[in-house]
């Protein structure tokens, strides 16, 4: 089967640079992986920025069949290139030219992404989330929160923008960063300190739930998952894989992680991050519907220990996809 993969690399395919520009996605290891994994499944595949020439470009890759049945898919990589909700864009530009492709839609990527949004959608599930203020100029009344807080960018995602607060002193200073950085309302929600646990989900009417992964922060003062330790290696936690949890709890964790994926009507593939707090209490961080694909990342571990090779893996996810699509998975 053709499938194009799809990615926000160049970023320069635009009428205009106007709006909120989107950190560029240097990630060109994690998409030769998987044109290469693509590749070994058999697939002939191409290499495309998803900008303003993605339709011409997928027109004469995946031409109309007479039948009307696509010729193909595209394999959806691109985070968007700026504006409002990036991720939404190539899914609603591949929805409106009739191009299948994998992971969510649209709406799913806009309700994931608003972490506002999908704190409310969750909690309406019963899903337990920590406690939580929205915030635009750091002096609004936070009497209900307990110290110390994390702020973070309310759209924004990779945790940019992070930040870990112990005084209402401090709070003010906090927002304005991030509505000055990112130009939009910061989230502030109670720090639950205690085990991180990231979990992987693959499907959609059955989703398959992969071994549950624990960030071991060892003797790491501040237990946070930021920036810099996910793309600069500082202090970054040691992913261990099965976790160590007893199986009451793990169960607990896995349904958790299926309500959230489906209160935010994602599809193909996403993985939910939660803390488990000192007294046993599991608390849903957020869901992320694009979760990194990198042959080394807890996505792929979770995978591997599920039994996957990254080349199974990548095409399962096609996979998926085209059985979304059209009942059955790809001849």
């Amino acid at each position: 089967m053709r499938v194009a993969v799809v990615n926000n690399y160049d970023c320069t395919g635009v009428i205009n640079r106007f709006g909120q520009p989107r950190p560029e996605r240097r990630d060109r290891e994690t998409v030769e992986g998987l044109v290469a994994a693509l590749q070994e499944g058999g697939h002939e595949t191409l290499l495309c920025e998803g900008d303003k020439g993605l339709l011409t470009t997928l027109e004469r890759f995946i031409p109309p069949d007479p039948q009307g049945r696509p010729s193909g898919i595209a394999f959806n990589w691109a985070g968007g290139i700026q504006g409002e909700c990036p991720y939404t864009h190539v899914p609603a530009m591949l929805e409106m030219a009739g191009v299948p492709y994998t992971g969510s839609s649209p709406l799913g990527y806009g309700l994931a992404d608003d972490k506002v949004v999908a704190k409310m959608l969750i909690r309406s599930r019963g899903v337990p989330t920590p406690n939580f203020h929205v915030m635009r100029v750091g002096t609004e009344n936070t009497s209900e929160l307990r110290f110390p807080v994390v702020v973070k960018p309310r759209y924004e995602t990779d945790s940019l923008g992070l930040q870990l607060v112990h005084q209402p002193a401090q709070l003010r200073q906090a927002v304005e960063v991030i509505v000055r950085q990112y130009a939009q309302d910061a989230l502030v929600e109670e720090y639950i300190d205690g085990r991180e646990i990231a979990v992987a989900l693959l499907g959609n009417e059955e989703l398959e739930v992969l071994p549950l992964v624990e960030l071991d922060f060892g003797e790491h003062e501040t237990r946070l998952f930021d920036w810099e330790a996910k793309n600069m290696g500082v202090a970054a936690p040691l992913p261990i894989c099965p976790a160590q949890i007893e199986s009451g709890l793990a169960t607990m964790l896995r349904d958790i992680s299926v309500a959230t994926f489906r209160a935010c009507q994602c599809r193909d593939y996403a993985r939910v991050d939660l803390r488990i707090d000192r007294s046993g209490k599991p608390f849903v961080l957020e869901i992320n519907a694009m979760p990194g694909l990198g042959t080394t990342g807890f996505f792929a571990l979770a995978a591997r220990t599920a039994g996957h090779s990254y080349s199974s893996l990548v095409n399962r996810i096609l996979d998926v996809a085209h059985t979304r699509y059209f009942g059955v998975g790809i001849p």
